[in-house]
């Protein structure tokens, strides 16, 4: 608990005077204002986070937390739970998604067990920092204490430290874990007030019950444990995830060492709106990737007033979207590095 709370009480905005400078140089580059669209306000943002005029991304690491859910027990998707785990061992030999896209730009990509149902070996080539053997089933109880999911958070916290001691300039979100979209939509419901059905979508492969028993199930959850809508933690703790957590913490551990965290959708998305509801100034260091194909993402975009770049109508998880973006950061720094001004050109031209 004294790690988050430290890691909120420390956590500052983006650096103003940083992001006007940049503005001013954008403004004064050799093009019509505003013609590279988010490109230009992606490297303003990029300039708030860390301060410098011409930033750098050139460190980039996924890390993917994974961690399996009770309520798949109500039918709520047609995977079987031990997905989780085999593509869990799959991450660190690079056989996945989000792996063959990170690749496009060098970046790491960490693997981290908070809650998978099985046990990971140790030379398996993840982080182990399991905190139970999966969540518990919220449609019959909380899916795990407070206590646990304060854990998850600080999981989250300290592997995205530790990869920014080591150098990382940028972190993305990503997750592995059956059924983590059941309680994604329970938890965007609790915060919204919605109607489970408006936030429930498809997955990576609704039950036989169809979207309407999926939303039922959450319906349930809610009633039966009464998530406090006000208190982040409560509503993680009686209807989230510990991956959910993990990202969370994430997001938290980026924004406390001014680096840049790039979401991947649904699932990533929730997890920015619970480090938001537990420090609003977390929304200057979360970048979005792309458009998830969820109903709930567009909610939970809205909600944090952020806008996806790419609509690729991906919906694979993963953090996949957000290693496709990490090209555009790249964009972003160049452009502020390399693209001359209109004084500068014609400098250039009189020599």
């Amino acid at each position: 608990m004294q790690l988050l709370q430290d890691t909120i009480e420390n956590i500052q905005g983006a650096d103003m005077k940083g992001m006007e400078q940049a503005r001013k140089r954008i403004d004064a580059l050799c093009k019509s204002p505003g013609s590279l669209g988010k490109l230009e306000s992606l490297a303003v943002q990029l300039s708030g986070i860390t301060g410098q005029l011409y930033p750098t991304v050139d460190k980039k690491v996924m890390i993917v937390c994974a961690a399996d859910h009770g309520v798949c027990e109500e039918g709520v998707t047609t995977n079987p739970q031990d997905v989780t785990v085999f593509q869990t061992l799959n991450f660190p030999k690079g056989g996945t998604g989000v792996c063959a896209i990170a690749g496009i730009t060098n970046a790491k990509v960490v693997t981290v067990d908070v809650g998978v149902k099985a046990d990971i070996p140790l030379d398996a080539g993840v982080i182990i920092h399991k905190i139970k053997y999966g969540t518990d089933n919220m449609a019959q109880g909380p899916a795990m204490s407070k206590q646990e999911a304060i854990q998850s958070i600080e999981v989250g916290i300290r592997v995205a430290t530790e990869e920014i001691i080591q150098g990382a300039d940028v972190l993305g979100t990503g997750e592995m874990g059956i059924g983590n979209t059941t309680p994604s939509a329970a938890i965007l419901a609790v915060l919204t007030g919605c109607d489970p059905i408006e936030v429930t979508g498809f997955g990576a492969g609704v039950g036989q019950g169809g979207i309407a028993y999926k939303a039922a199930i959450i319906e349930k959850a809610i009633t039966l444990n009464k998530p406090n809508p006000k208190d982040a933690i409560d509503v993680l703790a009686k209807v989230g995830g510990l991956e959910i957590g993990a990202m969370t913490g994430i997001i938290l551990g980026a924004a406390v060492h001014r680096k840049p965290v790039v979401i991947d959708g649904f699932i990533s998305t929730i997890a920015a709106l619970i480090a938001y509801k537990l420090e609003p100034k977390v929304i200057d260091y979360i970048i979005p990737s792309h458009a998830s194909e969820e109903p709930g993402a567009k909610i939970a975009a809205a909600l944090l007033g952020i806008e996806p770049m790419l609509h690729m109508n991906m919906r694979l998880g993963e953090g996949s979207g957000a290693a496709l973006a990490f090209p555009i950061l790249d964009a972003a720094c160049s452009m502020m590095k390399n693209m001359v001004t209109l004084e500068e050109a014609m400098q250039l031209l009189k020599r």
